[in-house]
């Protein structure tokens, strides 16, 4: 798989999203936007922009099986965090697409699949600051105009070296160290509550309820909270 890729760089747009099925061909091709008007998240929901954010959309063909496409949103997450690598620590996922800092939201992954090919894009803050309850950024002070860019483009490459490999080589252990969601007490739409207990080789949910173990996959819940911490 061609781990290349052709950047886009766009001062505003509605969606990168959008863009990239627009301008997709036979290589890998990322946009990156510094502003963009209609960005969207998991299920149809908006996505508020931070007055300094990163928006980026990475289309390219996997090598591995469609059935395994899923797992490309949690790998999309790890590349988000290794994008951030020299930036401020304590960053973790919230399964399946969230980037947080404690209860704090800072961004997320959205990915899209169809006709042979793969559009994940991620949207995160990087300085607000007064933002909504819930929410957050990963900087402090502005870091820039060009920040979105330099790191839209580490995250895209983190991303295409990850899914150029076998997808049974996909950084499970590494997710599983990063992910948030585990040892709690969480609730699901529509309905569940449990105990997340860790994330499965093939990238589910297993969750520990009062009627017995249950395997949750990302395109059954559109929403999951955290609650406390289990010890």
């Amino acid at each position: 798989m061609d781990t290349n890729f052709e950047t886009v760089v766009l001062d505003e747009t509605t969606s990168t999203q959008d863009e990239v099925a627009k301008r997709l061909g036979s290589a890998p091709l990322l946009v990156v936007a510094r502003s963009q008007t209609r960005g969207r998240g998991r299920s149809g929901a908006d996505w508020a922009n931070a007055p300094r954010a990163v928006a980026a959309s990475l289309g390219f063909r996997p090598i591995w099986p469609t059935s395994r496409w899923p797992l490309i949103t949690l790998v999309s997450g790890v590349a988000a965090v290794r994008a951030l690598r020299y930036h401020p620590d304590g960053l973790t996922l919230k399964w399946p697409n969230d980037l947080m800092r404690g209860d704090e939201k800072l961004g997320g992954i959205l990915t899209e699949a169809g006709g042979g090919r793969v559009i994940t894009g991620w949207g995160a803050n990087l300085y607000w600051p007064d933002p909504p309850c819930g929410w957050g950024a990963i900087f402090d002070e502005d870091p820039g105009v060009e920040a979105a860019v330099e790191l839209g483009r580490s995250w895209a490459g983190e991303l295409l070296e990850m899914v150029s490999r076998p997808v049974d080589l996909w950084p499970h252990e590494e997710y599983r160290r990063l992910c948030s969601t585990l040892d709690r007490l969480i609730t699901w739409v529509p309905d569940g509550r449990g105990r997340a207990v860790t994330v499965s080789p093939q990238g589910g949910l297993e969750v520990a309820t009062a009627r017995g173990p249950v395997t949750l996959t990302a395109g059954e819940v559109t929403e999951l909270r955290h609650g406390r911490r289990d010890h």
